[in-house]
């Protein structure tokens, strides 16, 4: 009987010892786990964050750099997502914002005019689009809508715009640009005018700003959120004139890539997973040393034509610091972030991403939260 019990006992001490071993991380690759975590920016449902919710286990126990919010969610087809009136939404930033310290990046797309998460159905003041205030060429109107859109922002507690949108307005027929009024201009001068006033109110109100999307979206035919746009015949250099003078003027903290094909660039990768565009282009050729963050992983540019596994190695290794996991494509899965975390550590472990380049990226990232 003794030998029974003693055996029982054995089993049970070895079964916690294997559990014990198999979640056991060394100091080194907590460390690394925690830094991975600082490259996700995720996206969720709800209007609040409790105990059980996703985002909360994804701030506290994975360490998520940042989350972006929306009022629409596009899996479902239905509001809200995260937004229904202004008390709400200050409430929930609060709430997220205390769950990671005051060190999360709390992103948004609020562009003004069709791409316009904060509508006035919610009790928001009308933001008109980038194309009015091209149109309207006065400094005036676009300091003011660029004012009023930061101070907002800020008032809820929204760090991280993603905006301006200095896409050159080549093809006004472009169903994710020049259709939706996107662009400031067809001038690049035009653009960089605009886009710097932007720049400039948003950190008065100390709200960082992306410009987007790298190396261009004006000039194509179809859209990313459908699949590959290939605007290898149609785009020029002259689409890369904002990005130069803004990254001369050192006014840009923050650029987004697109999910563009551009075989002058890369005749084998999107720009999103282009070393070739990212680091040769971006970085060595044209000066950016602050933060790239990927356009929203889930598109169908992206989705349907590589795994996740293969999305987020050739984007990080091609030099993207934050990527952006909205959750809001044609699917939901609240289990994205640990995934994320779980193949990028292995993918280190590996050898398949070097230890290096995420430690690059966690400190790019951390200098951009110590400017807020």
């Amino acid at each position: 009987m003794k030998n029974r019990v003693f055996l029982l006992i054995a089993i049970v001490l070895l079964s916690c010892a294997n559990i014990c071993c198999a979640q056991y991380y060394s100091p080194e690759d907590e460390e690394l786990r925690k830094e991975i975590g600082q490259m996700l920016m995720i996206g969720f449902r709800g209007t609040e964050v409790g105990t059980g919710h996703s985002a909360y286990r994804d701030i506290t126990e994975y360490n998520i750099g940042g989350v972006i919010l929306f009022e629409y969610d596009a899996p479902s087809h239905s509001r809200p997502r995260n937004i229904n009136s202004r008390l709400q939404l200050q409430k929930l930033c609060k709430s997220l914002q205390e769950l990671a310290d005051g060190n999360l990046l709390i992103s948004i797309d609020q562009e003004g005019g069709k791409v316009n998460r904060l509508k006035s159905q919610y009790g928001f003041p009308d933001f008109i689009s980038a194309k009015a205030m091209g149109i309207e060429n006065d400094p005036d109107t676009t300091r003011h809508y660029a004012a009023l859109t930061a101070k907002v922002l800020q008032s809820m507690g929204i760090n991280l715009n993603f905006a301006p949108c200095v896409d050159v307005d080549v093809n006004t027929a472009c169903p994710v640009i020049g259709q939706l009024d996107r662009s400031f201009s067809a001038n690049p001068m035009m653009v960089v005018k605009h886009a710097s006033m932007w720049i400039e109110e948003h950190n008065r109100y100390n709200v960082i700003s992306s410009l987007k999307h790298f190396p261009g979206h004006g000039s194509s035919k179809t859209d990313t959120h459908l699949g590959i746009a290939d605007v290898s015949n149609s785009w020029t250099a002259d689409e890369l004139i904002p990005y130069q003078a803004l990254i001369d003027s050192q006014m840009v903290d923050v650029i987004m890539t697109s999910h563009v094909f551009n075989s002058q660039l890369d005749p084998e990768y999107p720009a999103t997973l282009s070393k070739k565009t990212i680091t040769e282009l971006l970085r060595n050729k044209m000066g950016f040393n602050g933060v790239v963050v990927t356009d929203d992983l889930a598109m169908g540019a992206m989705a349907d034509h590589y795994s996740l596994e293969e999305i987020l190695e050739l984007a990080i290794n091609a030099g993207a610091d934050i990527l952006c996991l909205s959750n809001n494509g044609t699917s939901y899965d609240p289990d994205i972030a640990p995934k994320a975390v779980e193949i990028i550590y292995n993918m280190v472990i590996d050898g398949k991403i070097s230890r290096e380049r995420i430690h690059q990226s966690f400190m790019r990232i951390q200098k951009l939260k110590n400017k807020i």
